[in-house]
């Protein structure tokens, strides 16, 4: 159960592709919000599991918009989703009532109203670690936080500062990253891992983590769910790269990953303390995931796990998306 095909694709610059994998989906059922919450809107940050087509005018490798990207997505459109249909973004949105499709924001399509209910700003390929979206030429996590700005202000001349502020205050902010800084970084042709420790190197990235989540608390952001890494070194790709003949699971990946997701929730945890009001939440998808890729016939995941040699399918991302929802509860939703 592996991936339906493995031909290149975009993050991981040098080798194969580029990231990770998974994310969310919900049950038939909608989430059921506390009584007189609302999510007025969402917005999502982070790199190919989560981009819903910002990378499909800029010069880069990583891109998802040529078939067969999208050959189960309505009208068969490869829409820059790295996928074979959905992605969690657009899963959330539509979970949480508030559209069908998550639009990327530099979409040259998009509309007001469009933004009046949430974009998708991530970028596949970037990550916490500035040298990654660098490499990968993609968006990384300054620019995304410049268009969050810049869309403030889009905002504020549509609907007005006090509508602005509620929205931005309420709304659902999503953050998926970590897998191209460990997949095409530090395992990559860069000279991290030699400069950097497991230790050190997770640091920097909780660093950079910090930066961000800070700035978008700053900026109104109070309900913050940030997925962990995924098990990386599981993903087609990287068995081939570190999996040895046989193909295993890339150990120092996930162990890497682990490490990362151990002090990310740490993290969490010690700012919720200092910020007033605010909610972030660890999103788990490293178990569920791993779960999946070893147990597969425990899952009706079809034929199979992966789209590509990073991302999953559609389905896929729909049964992680119910877990992981599932799991955070009413710590976020």
């Amino acid at each position: 159960m592996q991936s339906l095909f493995v031909n290149s694709h975009p993050c991981s610059i040098l080798l194969f592709n580029l990231i990770l994998f998974v994310l969310f989906y919900n049950t038939m059922a909608v989430i059921k919000l506390p009584p007189n919450e609302t999510f007025p809107a969402i917005f999502v940050f982070g790199d190919s599991t989560v981009d819903t087509g910002n990378n499909n005018n800029r010069v880069t490798p990583s891109k998802a918009n040529y078939r067969p990207y999208g050959n189960d997505f309505k009208g068969k459109v490869a829409t820059g989703r790295f996928s074979n249909g959905k992605v969690p973004s657009d899963m959330i949105a539509a979970e949480l009532e508030i559209k069908e499709l998550l639009p990327a924001y530099l979409d040259p399509n998009l509309q007001p109203q469009d933004l009046i209910t949430g974009v998708c700003f991530a970028s596949g390929g970037s990550g916490y670690d500035p040298l990654t979206p660098k490499l990968a030429l993609t968006l990384s996590m300054s620019d995304q936080l410049g268009m969050l700005k810049e869309y403030i202000v889009r905002l504020q001349g549509i609907v007005g500062a006090n509508r602005t502020n509620f929205i931005l205050t309420r709304s659902l902010y999503l953050i998926s990253l970590s897998s191209c800084d460990i997949a095409n970084v530090y395992f990559g042709p860069t000279s991290r891992r030699y400069e950097y420790d497991f230790n050190s190197y997770t640091d920097l990235m909780l660093k950079y983590t910090t930066q961000f989540l800070k700035e978008i608390y700053s900026l109104g952001a109070r309900r913050i769910g940030v997925l962990g890494a995924p098990p990386i070194g599981c993903v087609p790709s990287q068995r081939t790269v570190a999996g040895g003949v046989r193909r295993q699971c890339g150990e120092g990946h996930n162990q890497l990953a682990t490490l990362f997701n151990a002090k990310l929730t740490t993290l969490l945890d010690s700012l919720n303390k200092d910020m007033l009001d605010s909610r972030m939440v660890y999103l788990d998808i490293y178990n569920p995931l791993l779960d999946l890729i070893e147990h597969p016939e425990k899952n009706d995941v079809n034929d199979y796990v992966f789209w590509d040699s990073f991302h999953p399918t559609e389905r896929v991302y729909k049964i992680i998306t119910s877990q992981v929802i599932k799991n955070a509860g009413n710590r976020l939703f």
